[in-house]
């Protein structure tokens, strides 16, 4: 993967996102990655930090091998028709991050002749720690791989079924800012029991963190962990239980269900 060019066509916030996380990955050498926009001045940090910058995407696809479609779902039937003439059979695979997009549509824009990926990473790929869903059509393992090796190499990837990448941006890519509004709500609440903006922030920021790895090393279910800290009449069960009664836990599922009737839709 080394040799692997990576062109990212599109560098709005997710795109750069990507670009970035795969120019701090070791196993990525910067020179390989380019990264496309149509005004340059706002993707100049990548330049800094060793991607080539264009704003020519026919260009950029004709140097690379693999090709990640970083747009708007209306925009990429656009886009592909605008590189169709640079892609050639047998070098280049196509991955798509548009939401909605099925793998067909995309192939059928492509006349069926390039492996087709879609991919749903989260903002989080600019730290490396994004989790990304990923399906594809008229792939073998070996391509598969590859495109599994770069999302892993900003977070963690799953190769699920096509069915269920709906539902995967609502759980991961719109998740991350349910995560952030519940972390606003935790830091609200520190500043009313005396803590001051900044210091709640690095508890709570902390207290999230310490929370997911544990679940990860321990991969335990998240109720065991709590039995962990409720104690008989103890403040945590109270807290718990006064959070249920308002709505907690059925609240955030209902945003779930909404999210993905939205986009279903």
């Amino acid at each position: 993967m080394k040799n692997e060019k990576i062109s990212v066509i599109g560098c709005g916030n997710l795109g750069k996102s990507i670009a970035k996380g795969l120019l701090d990955d070791q196993d990525f050498s910067s020179e390989n990655v380019i990264a496309t926009r149509r005004n340059l001045s706002l993707i100049k940090d990548l330049e800094e930090a060793g991607a080539e910058i264009t704003s020519d995407n026919c260009y950029a696809v004709s140097k690379s091998n693999i090709i990640l479609i970083a747009v708007k779902p209306y925009n990429v039937s656009k886009i592909i028709n605008e590189i169709k003439p640079a892609l050639i059979e047998g070098k280049h695979i196509i991955v798509s991050l548009a939401t909605g997009l099925g793998t067909a549509e995309i192939s059928e824009m492509l006349d069926g002749k390039f492996p087709v990926f879609r991919a749903m990473p989260n903002i989080a790929a600019n730290i490396g720690e994004s989790v990304t869903c990923i399906c594809g059509k008229n792939s073998d393992q070996e391509q598969t791989a590859k495109v599994k090796f770069i999302f892993d190499a900003i977070g963690e990837s799953l190769i699920i079924n096509e069915e269920l990448m709906e539902a995967a941006t609502i759980l991961g890519a719109c998740g991350i800012a349910f995560v952030f509004r519940f972390i606003r709500a935790m830091i609200q609440g520190g500043i009313q029991i005396g803590f001051d903006a900044n210091t709640a922030k690095k508890i709570v920021s902390q207290t999230v963190k310490g929370a997911a790895e544990m679940l990860q090393q321990n991969n335990d279910h998240p109720e065991s962990e709590i039995d962990k800290v409720t104690t008989p009449k103890g403040c945590t069960i109270v807290g718990l239980n006064e959070m249920e009664h308002q709505g907690f836990s059925s609240s955030l599922i209902r945003g779930i269900v909404s999210s993905f009737e939205k986009i279903e839709k």
